[in-house]
């Protein structure tokens, strides 16, 4: 009897392991004046969101870019689903930020094979369009594996476009800054002019953007 019980036990734990324990959602790119603004959601069990804290997963923002690329296969390998939505410039001049940066979100998590039960967010504010039941967590990529390994799925996506978009939007060094406003990148737009992936919503205060704009046509797009 107490063989039969033991394996019981040890069968509720393998299933209690291997049930979904995270639904983690996150966004890169919100800040940038550059391209598109990331999102990605991913699914994890409670076995393999321990897994991937051992091998080092925490908030994209405190690992290398080679540490977030070493990373990025086990994460593929070990969730249970993920997804990756994004929303482009001129949907962020067009509706705002926030709007947009939903806009990504939920793109991702339509990407999904089964809807949520429930969606842990980084951040402070509401994913207004979600129906479903949501928890925000400030620092939420520090606490929560789910939403750590969204930080850095969004963020090694959204740098290898950057890296791609530098060969096109050359003389902005966008693959160095990533497409935020650092004082060389500035300085450069102020130089070169603004491009169609610039946010212009971004700019509109700047007398860099009102003086400058439009000095330099691009044809080439993400």
């Amino acid at each position: 009897m107490s063989s039969i019980m033991q394996e019981k036990k040890e069968e509720d734990l393998q299933q209690a392991l291997n049930k979904v324990s995270e639904v983690g959602i996150d966004e890169v790119g919100r800040g940038a004046i550059f391209g598109p603004v990331f999102s990605a959601v991913v699914v994890l069990t409670e076995k393999n969101k321990f897994i991937l804290k051992q091998v080092g997963v925490t908030d994209s923002k405190k690992l290398t870019p080679k540490k977030r690329k070493l990373l990025l296969p086990k994460i593929l390998l070990l969730c249970s689903d993920y997804g990756i939505g994004q929303a482009s410039t001129r949907e962020i001049d067009k509706v705002g930020i926030r709007a947009a940066t939903e806009l990504s979100m939920i793109r991702a998590i339509k990407k999904l094979k089964e809807k949520p039960s429930e969606l842990i967010i980084d951040g402070p504010l509401l994913l207004r369009p979600w129906n479903g039941i949501q928890k925000n967590i400030i620092s939420g990529d520090l606490k929560f594996i789910s939403i750590a390994s969204a930080s850095i799925i969004a963020k090694v996506s959204r740098d290898n476009l950057m890296e791609r978009l530098e060969k096109d939007y050359s003389g902005y060094l966008i693959f160095k800054n990533k497409g935020y406003g650092t004082k060389e990148h500035l300085s450069l737009i102020k130089k070169n002019g603004v491009t169609k992936l610039h946010r212009k919503s971004f700019l509109k205060n700047q007398i860099l953007f009102n003086s400058h704009q439009s000095k330099k046509s691009f044809t080439n797009c993400c």
